[in-house]
């Protein structure tokens, strides 16, 4: 089954990266040309650059997978262990980085779509700005301990005394079960608990505003000052059902990866070592590794369909262009 999934898996990683790649580029382009204004356009943009971020630093781990998948022996110029490993947690971190913020944007709309009146002036642009900091920092910290596991060392020919660099692991295990138990097993969990959440209130009011505006076409001439004062902007709903597409792609995208962290951390054989269970977890990793590469990339569609603003802007560059 492992074998069966890289090989239907793995050839799809380049094409997806290298769309998701230009898609974040555009989103960059395309928010900066529309003006920063808000603390949804700056979650936004935050998230398109993280995800840019980790994908180009997961790039050079994916297409090692993918040519050691189809030519183990490969003739490579240097240490595939260079490009596999080095980037490999530092990409996951800006990934870590990207998930705090999208929950930062569902629980921020959250907020101000449940309670208008308290936190409209609340989550100002530059408040925002100190937050997206604060969770880059979180993030970060909330990794130093595989962050440290792999570096650079040298080892010395002793018959030609010519030094060589290779890549050295250390603690990999104490390190790797820190990383299992905290970001693979408590911090996922409670992300994964806040998105759901808030997809379900915001969900909760799409549909509670469906029903007022059914309300206001059946009697232009009845409508209660309840009904009236509840009512969202078709801005407020455009920007609701964004923010409700962004938190359910990363709702989706991370369902692979909570199952095989979660079995990782109540059992820490679960590994690609044991052979009790190298296919089931191969299959997992392999698959949590495409979607967040999804996760990563599929966004464009979600502002460019929900965000007029947003629309304009990229056609305007692409008629520019």
């Amino acid at each position: 089954m492992y074998k069966w999934t890289i090989g239907l898996l793995s050839p799809s990683a380049p094409a997806i990266l290298v769309f998701g790649l230009i898609s974040n580029m555009i989103n960059i382009a395309v928010f900066l040309k529309a003006g920063v204004k808000d603390n949804v356009t700056t979650l936004l943009l935050s998230l398109a650059v993280s995800d840019l971020v980790f994908l180009i630093l997961i790039t050079p781990s994916a297409c090692t997978l993918v040519i050691l998948h189809f030519d183990r022996t490969w003739s490579w110029p240097f240490d595939h262990k260079f490009i596999y490993f080095l980037p490999y947690w530092p990409a996951f971190t800006a990934y870590d980085i990207s998930a705090f913020i999208s929950v930062s944007l569902g629980v921020m709309r959250c907020a101000c779509v449940a309670m208008p009146l308290k936190f409209k002036l609340v989550f100002t642009k530059a408040r925002t700005v100190r937050i997206v900091l604060v969770l880059g920092i979180l993030a970060v910290s909330l990794r130093v301990p595989v962050l440290t596991i792999f570096r650079i060392a040298f080892k010395t020919d002793p018959l030609t005394n010519v030094s060589t660099p290779y890549v050295a692991a250390v603690n990999r295990q104490a390190m790797s079960r820190i990383n299992d138990v905290m970001n693979r097993g408590v911090i996922i969990w409670i992300n994964y608990t806040i998105m759901i959440s808030c997809v379900g209130v915001l969900s909760f009011k799409l549909a509670q505003a469906s029903r007022i505006r059914q309300s206001i076409t059946a009697d232009c001439d009845q409508v209660s000052e309840k009904a009236a004062g509840g009512r969202l902007s078709p801005k407020d709903l455009q920007v609701i059902k964004a923010v409700v597409l962004v938190c359910s792609i990363f709702i989706l995208s991370q369902l692979p990866f909570l199952v095989y962290s979660t079995n990782r951390f109540a059992n820490p054989e679960f590994t690609s070592t044991n052979k009790k269970f190298q296919d089931l977890f191969g299959f997992f990793s392999t698959l949590s590794r495409i979607c967040s590469y999804l996760n990563a990339s599929l966004n464009i569609f979600v502002y460019y369909h929900y965000n007029s603003k947003y629309r304009s802007v990229f056609l305007s560059l692409l008629r520019l262009k």
